[in-house]
């Protein structure tokens, strides 16, 4: 799961990326207001952490206009303005929710696993299609109840096409959600990706649309 993380703080932004990548997260890191609205606007992320008080622009001015571009990445404040009103000015800039310096890691990415599934309309804390389940906190999977060993990509893979199950994402969209910046990938990563994760599920599941992209069925196919 790729998700932005603003934070000005060298040594909390480091402690928090190391520990976020810990859980399973892939963290692009910006320090400052400006680029922030810069990448949750041009980047393809599942989730941001932001900080309020960051320079040349303040993170809620950066909030406010990436949801006035309707830029709807869900957004998880970060900050140690702890008062009320501070709270619900976040909230209602366009913040998906909230929590006050300093923070518990676990609380944190379990906070952003819970924005994430309901921005995808998922109710459960596990995520299922196909006969095939898959558990983000315990970063597992099964297939009609077996456990399946995945690699990190694979995984990662698997769990963005659930995420978006029965819709059709492209290989370019796919590359984004599994690289973080600056990353040399191949051309033909996303198929290797593809095609190894398919030997591991059922037939069938993950379909290959012809000169869009990749989707995986709802239902298992007789």
């Amino acid at each position: 799961m790729r998700i932005l993380l603003a934070e000005d703080d060298e040594l909390l932004g480091a402690g928090l990326k190391a520990g976020l990548a810990q859980q399973g997260f892939h963290v692009d890191w910006v320090r400052d207001g400006v680029a922030a609205e810069r990448e949750l606007t041009t980047g393809a992320y599942q989730a941001a952490v932001l900080d309020l008080g960051l320079p040349r622009q303040d993170g809620l001015d950066s909030l406010k206009a990436v949801r006035a571009r309707r830029v709807a990445t869900p957004v998880l404040v970060l900050t140690a303005r702890d008062a009320l009103p501070s709270r619900i000015e976040g909230l209602d800039a366009g913040a998906d929710d909230y929590l006050i310096k300093p923070v518990d890691l676990l609380e944190l990415a379990a906070r952003l696993r819970a924005l994430v599934r309901r921005a995808h309309g998922e109710a459960q804390t596990r995520l299922s299609a196909g006969g095939v389940e898959l558990d983000p906190a315990a970063h597992r999977v099964w297939l009609d109840g077996r456990p399946v060993e995945l690699s990190g990509r694979e995984y990662d893979l698997l769990h963005v096409l659930l995420l978006n199950a029965g819709r059709v994402l492209t290989a370019d969209q796919l590359e984004q959600h599994l690289y973080p910046w600056g990353s040399e990938v191949a051309s033909n990563a996303v198929q290797v990706h593809v095609y190894h994760l398919r030997r591991k599920l059922r037939p069938g599941l993950i379909q290959t649309v012809r000169g869009v992209g990749y989707m995986l069925q709802r239902e298992a196919q007789p």
